[in-house]
């Protein structure tokens, strides 16, 4: 059946959607050479209450174009090869092993509007590529306004706090976890959430996002 789907839709490279050679994997070759690929220390973000935060690409381009149509034009398939890039970024990244994989969840609210969770869809497809389960340690329990939305990272803190806790029945006490975003910018989600399973007594917590947004400089 897979050679009937490509051939009814054939595959294009997430970031430029240019049609995909046969063996060429996930992305066509000359985004593998060229999209702006995080390196070294800048490529790591310092965020409160994590202990660290990767992630393989900068936030600019066709990678935030590529974003926005698996965000919000329901690009689903795009969690395949993200979650490619993504957990390569934390086997290279990230020298140490995790118990469980969990993501910043939507509120109800959001998820019935998008119809489904674009950190979710990463969290499940880097799990399965990394050999670990993953669960849905949080519930968002406020819906907030939008992150982009708001003028500064004071104002993105203050959206967010209170907005998470550790979802009934699950115990995220002595665990080490690797928590899953689409898209890093001020890291106030991260860390709100991250807070939140710290407080429950997650041994510790790393945060894995596609791509982060360039410090201003």
């Amino acid at each position: 059946m897979n050679w009937l789907l490509d051939l009814l839709f054939p595959p294009k490279c997430p970031f430029c959607r240019r049609l995909l050679d046969s063996g060429e994997g996930l992305l066509c070759p000359k985004c593998q050479r060229d999209l702006p690929w995080t390196e070294g220390a800048p490529g790591e973000k310092s965020v409160e209450f994590l202990d660290a935060c990767v992630g393989p690409l900068w936030y600019e381009g066709d990678v935030r174009h590529s974003h926005h149509r698996y965000k919000f034009s329901g690009v689903q398939a795009y969690a395949g090869p993200y979650s490619l890039l993504m957990s390569q970024c934390a086997a290279d990244r990230l020298d140490e092993e995790f118990d469980v994989v969990c993501w910043t969840p939507l509120s109800r609210k959001r998820l019935r509007r998008r119809g489904y969770d674009q950190s979710q869809l990463l969290a499940v497809e880097v799990a399965g590529r990394l050999g670990l389960p993953v669960e849905p340690l949080l519930d968002k329990i406020r819906d907030t306004p939008a992150q982009s939305g708001q003028r500064d990272a004071a104002a993105r803190r203050a959206n967010v706090l209170g907005a998470y806790r550790v979802k009934t029945g699950k115990q995220p006490a002595g665990k080490r976890i690797l928590l899953v975003d689409d898209v890093v910018t001020t890291g106030a989600t991260l860390s709100e959430c991250a807070r939140v399973l710290r407080t429950a007594g997650a041994a510790r917590v790393c945060g894995l996002v596609l791509a982060m947004t360039p410090e201003k400089t």
